[in-house]
């Protein structure tokens, strides 16, 4: 039988059996080969070419599928490993001609590691928050005779297109365009916006003037109704689509459209408090005033977006919003602890039910990031940092 050399010796080599290995002719640090590790799914998409790095220079890059994000990790190895490349390959001609010849190449100190980790989302919301989408360039978006200032407009702007984001963002595709959608941002000329959320306030108004003016049910709107209405009132139609999408949902695949109250309600809440502290009494007041007939107004739609507290006699409420505070648990948990020291469970929940760590539960998060304290056996259970 034909002996074989190279990789394929080793590869092929009975329990028993030895080899004579040496140097390679090219053996020394070759710094461009590294070793990854890697399930056979992700080498599937490896080799067909379905996976990118993404990161700037001044970060570590992580490995994106279509739908998922790696973190690439350098694992040590205390044992000397070699890289022994196949029987041809260049530099061979330098070696004896014997067919098993085994030759090391490279000895590596170690391999790289995928370890999946969640998307780090925190810079899409930073970078589109920062350039809203507000009245002043729907003016020029309106203006069909005035395209040089809107494009030149637009240039004085960071602005930022889907291949912009994708080389921006650490994140898969899939986790990029459900990050896009948790922000309510839309596409126009080309770039990723968010809607500045008073004009936001303005097209919702309006829509819920319609409403009443044409007797129109909140649960039952026809789609182009809806935008030949708003278009009427000189609102682009592309925005009088997305205020629908924002507020409201499909009824069955159809053209048809409900608004949803939780997400109407929220929206007056978050406009009456801003930045302010107000009287729980004094609040709920002003919230059933701007709550739309036919709506009805509840403080549980608030779970995480107002937190409340004691002040002698008083109950205030104020804005803490869980679309402010950071992607990563770490990072998040800090924040949390740093507003309230101890917090009760049913405060605590929804500021953490958004937190997706792959491999890890909201009780192995609660462990890694938290003690746990209950003075009494009927008393609710008390959290604060580990």
């Amino acid at each position: 039988m034909e002996e074989i050399g190279g990789a394929e010796a080793v590869i092929n080599l009975k329990s028993g059996y030895s080899l004579p290995i040496s140097y390679h002719p090219c053996f020394g640090p070759h710094e461009d080969l590294l070793l990854l590790e890697a399930d056979d799914k992700l080498v599937s998409d490896i080799f067909h070419q379905r996976v990118t790095l993404r990161g700037l220079p001044d970060e570590d890059a992580v490995l994106c599928t279509k739908s998922k994000t790696y973190a690439i990790k350098f694992v040590g190895n205390s044992n000397s490993m070699f890289l022994i490349p196949p029987s041809i390959f260049p530099g061979d001609a330098q070696v004896s001609d014997t067919n098993n010849n085994v030759s090391v190449l490279k000895i590596a100190p170690g391999n790289m590691e995928l370890v999946e980790a969640s998307p780090r989302l925190d810079k899409l919301k930073q970078i589109l928050l920062a350039n809203p989408f507000g009245a002043g360039e729907v003016e020029a978006m309106m203006d069909v005779d005035n395209d040089d200032l809107d494009h030149s407009g637009k240039k004085e702007l960071a602005l930022y297109t889907w291949s912009d984001l994708v080389n921006t963002v650490q994140a898969s595709d899939e986790e990029l365009r459900n990050g896009l959608q948790s922000l309510s941002a839309i596409e126009i000329d080309g770039f990723w916006r968010v809607i500045d959320e008073n004009y936001l306030d303005v097209i919702l108004r309006m829509l819920l003037h319609n409403c009443v003016l044409k007797d129109w049910s909140f649960d039952d709107l026809d789609e182009d109704e809806v935008v030949n209405a708003l278009v009427a009132d000189e609102f682009p139609s592309q925005l009088a689509s997305h205020c629908l999408r924002v507020f409201g949902s499909k009824v069955n695949e159809t053209d048809k459209w409900k608004l949803e109250p939780r997400l109407v309600c929220l929206h007056f809440a978050r406009q009456i408090l801003r930045e302010e502290k107000m009287r729980l009494e004094s609040f709920m007041e002003e919230w059933k005033k701007k709550i739309p007939d036919g709506m009805e107004e509840r403080f549980e739609m608030l779970e995480g977006e107002v937190l409340t507290e004691k002040i002698g006699i008083e109950t205030r409420v104020y804005t803490f919003s869980v679309r402010s505070l950071p992607s990563t648990p770490e990072e998040r948990f800090s924040v949390l602890f740093k507003h309230r020291s101890k917090w009760e469970w049913k405060d605590l929940e929804p500021y953490l039910r958004d937190l997706h760590v792959p491999r890890l539960s909201m009780e192995g998060l609660l462990l890694k990031y938290t003690r746990r304290a209950q003075p009494k056996a009927d008393a609710p259970p008390v959290f604060s940092a580990r």
